[in-house]
C-alpha cells in the first residue's frame, strides 16, 4: 500500500464474484489483494454478531424472517450462498461454513499475513438498539483490540453507520479518526420501493431519513467524525460539499464504486478510500500490484 493511490476496500467481500458476506467472498477479497474489507453486522437472538446486510433473511438465504429472531445455530442451518449462482473453490469451505460471525472474520483477517483494514458497518434500526455497538466493541476488546489506536494485530478497525446516534455513541468510545459517518441522498421513491412501503408510510419514513441525513451532514461539517462515507451518487451530486470536507481534513471512504468512470471520479477528486464489489478490477485501475 502507498499513500499515492486510494485504498481499496472489498464491499461485503469480493461480492461481485461470490455471495456477499460469505467466507468465499472474503477469502477471494484477500486473494485479490484488497487493502481492506467491509462488513455489515447484526445481532442474533442469542447475541452473536453476524455478517449480514439486511435485517431479514429473505434476500440472501433460503430462510425467511428477521435475523434478530434466530439463534446462531438456527442461522447455521441456512444456505447463504446458493442464491448467487456462483460456485466457489472447495478450499473456500462448504456451503454450511459460509455464514460468518465477526470473530470468524477476524480469524480470516489475522491469517492474511499482511496489514488489512476492517470497516464495520453497524446496521440500524436494530431491535437491540445500541447493544449492537456495545457487543461489537466487547468482541473486539476480548481479542486484544485497543480503542486508542483501533488496531488488533495486523487489522486496522474502523466503524461506520448511517445512524447519527450510533456514530455519536461510537465517538464517545473510539477516536474520531476511526469513525465514519455514512451519508447519502434520500429519495422518497427509493425508500418506498426498497422497503415495500405505501405512499403515506414511505413518505413518513423518508422524512425521518432526510432528518438523519441532515444530522449526518452537520456532524461532518463540524468535524466530529473523521471519515466521511458518501455514496458515489452523493459525490457526483455534491462536488462543492465534498471538496469542502476534503479541504477541512475529512478522510473519504466512498461506496459502492464499481464502474471505471466512478473510479476515475474518485481519483480526480482525491478520494482516499474506495469501497467496491470488484476489488481486483479497481486495484488494477488505480495502479496497484494485484496479487
Amino acid at each position: 500500500m502507498t499513500s499515492e493511490r486510494p485504498l481499496v476496500y472489498a464491499h461485503r467481500g469480493a461480492s461481485a464474484q461470490f455471495a456477499e458476506h460469505t467466507r468465499a467472498a472474503y477469502l477471494q477479497a484477500l486473494a485479490d489483494g484488497a487493502d481492506g474489507v467491509e462488513c455489515d453486522v447484526h445481532l442474533t437472538r442469542d447475541q452473536h454478531v453476524v455478517l449480514l446486510h439486511d435485517p431479514n433473511l429473505d434476500r440472501t438465504s433460503d430462510g425467511t424472517g428477521a435475523v434478530a429472531d434466530r439463534t446462531l445455530d438456527e442461522l447455521r442451518e441456512l444456505d447463504f450462498c446458493s442464491w448467487k449462482g456462483a460456485r466457489f473453490p472447495d478450499e473456500y469451505g462448504a456451503v454450511s461454513q459460509q455464514l460468518l460471525t465477526l470473530p470468524e472474520l477476524l480469524d480470516l483477517l489475522e491469517l492474511a499475513g499482511r496489514e488489512i483494514g476492517l470497516a464495520i458497518e453497524l446496521k440500524h434500526p436494530s431491535p437491540y438498539q445500541l447493544r449492537l455497538e456495545d457487543t461489537v466493541l466487547a468482541v473486539l476488546a476480548e481479542r486484544g483490540w485497543e480503542a486508542k489506536t483501533s488496531r488488533l494485530g495486523n487489522i486496522r478497525v474502523s466503524f461506520m453507520s448511517f445512524d447519527p446516534e450510533a456514530v455519536g455513541y461510537l465517538l464517545e468510545r473510539v477516536p474520531a479518526e476511526h469513525v465514519c459517518m455514512l451519508v447519502d441522498d434520500v429519495q422518497v421513491e427509493d425508500v418506498r420501493e426498497d422497503l415495500a412501503l405505501g405512499r403515506i408510510t414511505g413518505g413518513a419514513v423518508a422524512n425521518m431519513l432526510k432528518a438523519a441525513q441532515a444530522d449526518a451532514e452537520g456532524m461532518l461539517d463540524a468535524g466530529r467524525a473523521g471519515i466521511a462515507g458518501p455514496g458515489i451518487g452523493y459525490v457526483r451530486e455534491h462536488p462543492n460539499r465534498v471538496r469542502q470536507w476534503l479541504d477541512d481534513g475529512r478522510r473519504f471512504r466512498v461506496w459502492t464504486v464499481d464502474a471505471p468512470e466512478d473510479v476515475e471520479l474518485c481519483l480526480a477528486s482525491g478520494i482516499q478510500e474506495i469501497t467496491t464489489n470488484r476489488p481486483a478490477d479497481v486495484l488494477r485501475q488505480v495502479g496497484a500490484a494485484v496479487v
